[in-house]
């Protein structure tokens, strides 16, 4: 018995789609108006639209299980924020507040700017939200609203320019955090000069609708507020999420764009001269029925209680591209059907060819996607299920809806109507005709419709080009030069996303981050270091030296042979404590004098108040639980130093014996960079073997399987290169549309691989001609439709936006580049590698006359989307 291939999938699954085909060709009306009905009523779950909304940065573009998060829990449990003593160093959030940095080209600390800053500071403090003030809802120390150093080391403006003031301690301030862009006098700390105020107004708890208010009143005013001796960059708790939603309204009119496009395009590929062939309310419903499987499929999940993160706005753009891909193989597979059969045999016909590789197409495509919940991210989850489920529906509809308006076009065609009019024309004479007032013509010899001119191009040209030895060579020397930039590119990635590229372009939170790292870089992350063994002997002098030892083993770290953290300002209230206790004469050995006496400690002043926040103990158990040390960190300017400084902090606390865990709330966006390259690499690899399972599965050739291999490796490593170089880091947003890659590389390079292995041609060069005359324009049809999908995104203000359009016309060029350019070119070296088909030809020579031989081997290519294309190009192979 001859070996099975992809007949023993392939023909189960053809017949079957024929008699759905058929089916839907006589039932048409049903499967036009019920995906209407299913589409209005999953369209009524985008009312719970707002309510899914998921924009926070914290839960959507950090990972879910971060290990900071589990620190953050730890911090939290022991150490409770304390309401009425507020310290910004010891909160294990970001807290609730407004923001301003001031600042001049000269002199901030210069009495007249001084005074305008005073001025300022003013102002935010008598915002008022009907009659609720700052004061009314400000953080508290002692009884009194928190204040910012600055004002309780100058007290009136014209102290300005005589108060000597040092950097970056002022007594117990620290003044780094408030005074930026500082010059010191020759020699000392003393300051001679700053560029930069900034000023934190903190707010309570208490009620978070209140301030809410009051932080949105704070933008309002200062937004107002134009200055031009001193600017201003203004920022508050609230400002990433809001700015971030606002993203999304900022491509809202973009759909349109698109559509508009997507239609245009649509029309202008299926248009035909004849007056009854056109297709320009097929290509119309075709644009259609992608825009209903967005609606029912995302409307569909809102019902269910997905969550919806900004990244799905991207989902529609990039599904109304494979829709209208899929409507081409729809409408090429009904053009290579009989003219003068049924049009339910046409339908049956056509979904033989058709609905098998779209099918296949879908189950990689989905697949891909699907594969991105493995991801910790909430949005890449998020925009995987969204945009997976959305293909599923794209799919289910092209089958009923785009079909059934399919069958009813094919009836208005059968009675030879006008494309516009639906008035009877007279069918023409010959293939010279008014295209006007006639119309219907088809080859008489094949009972086929006209195939497009364009195929031609790929037979007469561009084959015969690629196969010339000075154009493969230029292709070898292109390839050579298009690995090395992707190489290079990979080496300079970065990962992460910078916080301000969620906002918009135009957003006043890049002017504030700007801002920030221009004048307030020097002086990184204050860490906590917290010690959890619950059995640790704080009192023990061998425990305090092992203690002391891990401080100064993260004072020593380094970073490229510059130091990570800053020495001698570890804040540490064991040490203090000690101190006190030598200069009162306690013997702090003994455990139940160490506990007993921590509380006088802790009222002698208000910086030793502080320290009450950082040991969480009970005097009646004499016990300490918990505490908790802070360790100053310097020059953590970029992605990298904040990667490093995450990975030295958690490995020395590893390494250190006392149960060591580092937080601060900045860690939980830094985290993403302990999981973005694991997480990338693991997606990639499971999508890689999953497609290859499924190629394998339908084309069990080994030699294919190979090539895809190579091209799905050789774009990847193209896209990650080539995004490193347009400026896209390795960031959650990023790394899906890597996964995505994989399943446009399997639909670009498994069919061109298998045509040319499996061609009967004598020579390799006819069998590359072969290959790319039947596939070449498909390849690129699909490839446009993709990409002016997405081509409005990157006139988006967005980052987000701008980085998915990159990535996808990265993804599609290449694959695209692959597809007709390097693989068939490389196939040729390797010609004696094609497979013989003997079952095929005997098939073939027992197949009726009327039946071309190119019509088996092209039944043996409905794999990908674009290879049930080749069947309207292989007609005019027949006509040759």
């Amino acid at each position: 018995m001859p070996e099975c291939n992809t007949n023993c999938i392939e023909k189960p699954l053809s017949e079957g789609f024929g008699k759905l085909g058929n089916f839907v060709g006589r039932h048409h009306w049903w499967f036009f108006i019920i995906p209407l009905f299913i589409s209005a009523g999953l369209g009524g779950g985008f009312y719970f639209l707002k309510d899914r909304e998921a924009n926070g940065i914290e839960e959507q573009f950090t990972p879910v299980n971060g290990p900071a998060k589990h620190e953050k829990v730890i911090v939290k449990t022991n150490f409770p924020t304390n309401d009425s003593e507020f310290s910004r160093l010891r909160l294990y959030t970001e807290g609730t507040f407004a923001s301003l940095i001031l600042s001049d080209t000269v002199n901030v600390l210069s009495n007249n700017v001084f005074a305008k800053i005073v001025e300022m500071d003013q102002l935010v403090k008598d915002i008022k939200v009907a009659t609720i003030g700052f004061n009314d809802i400000c953080a508290m120390i002692a009884g009194e609203c928190m204040t910012n150093s600055i004002f309780d080391i100058v007290k009136t403006p014209a102290d300005a320019e005589s108060i000597n003031i040092t950097y970056p301690f002022n007594g117990d301030f620290f003044t780094a955090s408030e005074i930026g862009g500082v010059k010191l006098k020759p020699g000392s700390e003393l300051i001679e000069s700053a560029k930069a105020i900034r000023l934190f107004y903190f707010l309570n708890d208490v009620n978070q609708t209140v301030n809410t208010m009051w932080l949105t009143e704070f933008i309002n005013n200062i937004s107002k507020i134009e200055d031009n001796e001193m600017s201003a960059s203004y920022f508050t708790s609230l400002s990433r999420e809001e700015e971030f939603e606002k993203s999304t309204d900022s491509i809202i009119p973009l759909f349109s764009v698109t559509y508009t496009i997507a239609i245009t395009f649509s029309i202008v590929s299926c248009m035909r001269l004849d007056c009854v062939r056109n297709k320009v309310w097929v290509a119309t419903f075709g644009v259609l029925s992608a825009g209903l499987a967005v609606v029912s499929s995302f409307g569909l999940l809102l019902y269910c209680g997905m969550p919806f993160a900004m990244t799905v706005a991207t989902a529609p753009f990039l599904i109304l591209g494979i829709g209208v891909d899929d409507m081409f193989i729809m409408i090429s597979c009904w053009q290579k059907s009989q003219v003068n059969h049924r049009v339910e045999d046409r339908m049956a016909e056509t979904y033989k060819d058709a609905a098998v590789s779209i099918t296949i197409t879908t189950l990689t495509d989905a697949l891909a996607f699907y594969i991105g919940l493995l991801t910790p991210f909430a949005s890449v989850q998020s925009f995987c299920m969204y945009t997976g489920t959305a293909v599923v529906f794209c799919y289910l509809y092209n089958i009923t809806f785009f079909g059934a308006f399919l069958a009813l076009n094919g009836r208005r065609e059968e009675s030879n109507r006008h494309w516009l009019t639906c008035m009877k024309v007279p069918e023409p004479s010959s293939a010279k005709y008014n295209t006007c007032s006639e119309g219907g013509y088809y080859d008489k010899d094949t009972g086929k419709e006209e195939p497009m001119p364009i195929n031609n191009f790929f037979k007469n040209y561009y084959g015969p080009f690629l196969t010339k030895k000075l154009t493969k060579g230029f292709v070898m020397l292109l390839y050579a030069g298009y690995l090395a930039a992707s190489i290079y590119g990979c080496f300079q990635m970065k990962e992460g996303i910078d916080l301000k590229q969620l906002a918009t372009d135009d957003s006043y939170v890049g002017s504030y981050y700007d801002d920030e790292e221009k004048y307030f870089s020097k002086f990184g992350p204050n860490v906590m270091v917290v010690v959890t063994n619950t059995n640790f002997q704080y009192w023990d002098v061998n425990s305090q030296d092992k203690l002391d030892a891990c401080l100064h083993k993260f004072e020593d770290l380094t970073i490229d042979n510059r130091p990570l953290v800053a020495k001698n300002m570890t804040i540490s209230w064991l040490n203090q404590y000690l101190t006190y206790g030598n200069a009162t004469g306690l013997n702090l050995n003994d455990q139940k004098t160490f506990i007993d006496n921590l509380t006088d400690f802790f009222s002698l002043s208000p910086a030793t108040q502080a320290f009450r926040q950082d040991v969480n103990f009970s005097v009646a158990e004499g016990h300490i639980y918990a505490s908790r040390m802070f360790v100053q960190t310097v020059d953590i300017l970029t992605a990298i130093d904040e990667k490093d400084l995450l990975n030295e902090f958690r490995n020395t606390a590893q390494a250190c014996p006392e149960a060591l865990v580092v937080y601060h709330p900045a860690f939980i966006f830094f985290d993403q960079y302990a999981v973005i390259v694991t997480n990338t690499i693991q997606n990639i690899v499971v999508a890689t073997v999953a497609m290859l399972v499924i190629s394998l599965l339908l084309i069990p050739s080994p030699i294919c399987s190979l090539w895809v291999t190579f091209a799905i490796a050789s774009v990847i490593v193209g896209v990650a290169g080539f995004m490193a170089l347009w400026d896209v880091n390795l960031d959650s947003v990023s790394m899906i549309n890597l996964v995505i890659c994989i399943g446009f590389s399997v639909d670009f390079s498994a069919h061109i691989s298998y045509a040319f292995v499996t061609s009967k041609q004598p020579t390799a060069d006819d069998k590359l001609i072969e290959a790319v005359f039947n596939l070449g324009y498909p390849i690129i049809q699909g490839a446009l439709s993709t990409i002016l999908g997405v081509v409005v995104l990157s006139a988006s203000e967005s980052y987000i936006f701008r980085t998915f359009f990159k990535i996808m016309f990265l993804v599609i060029f290449f694959g695209a580049l692959h597809g007709v350019t390097f693989i068939p070119v490389f196939l040729s070296f390797f010609g004696k590698c094609s497979i013989q088909v003997s079952d095929e030809k005997k098939d073939i020579d027992q197949s009726d006359a009327s039946n071309p031989p190119v019509n088996v081997y092209a039944n043996q290519m409905s794999f990908s989307r674009s290879s049930s294309s080749l069947n309207v190009s292989t007609h005019t192979n027949d006509r040759s």
